[in-house]
């Protein structure tokens, strides 16, 4: 079974009430959230991502990288700044330069303040 195939049943969705991207195994027993990208909005355009977690069971698939994926790019869509607090965000969005080049915001001592 290729990556694929063994991803297809996973899919991300954004959860607006508990602020975060969601990866879901819609195959698990009630649509398990297997993973997500945590983020806090910051003033009236930017969003703060500060964490992301797959879990370990779905581990070495490349579920991060379609959350992040997904996750940066309905954030650029929907006009707002990326903040990438997260160590993960930081690296993909650095390795993906080109696609995110002025859609990110250095992180200032303010971002890291609004998540105490």
């Amino acid at each position: 079974m290729t990556e694929q195939e063994s991803n297809a049943a996973i899919v991300v969705r954004e959860n607006t009430e508990k602020l975060r991207y969601e990866l879901v195994d819609t195959e698990a027993e009630g649509g398990a959230v297997i993973g997500g990208a945590y983020y806090l909005g910051y003033g009236e355009n930017e969003r703060i991502f500060y964490h992301t977690v797959v879990d370990e069971a779905y581990g070495g698939r490349g579920l991060a990288g379609v959350l992040a994926q997904t996750a940066l790019e309905e954030t650029v869509a929907a006009g707002l700044k990326i903040v990438p607090v997260c160590p993960y965000i930081k690296r993909y969005v650095t390795k993906h330069a080109e696609e995110f080049a002025g859609h990110v915001v250095p992180v200032k001592p303010v971002h890291l303040d609004a998540l105490k």
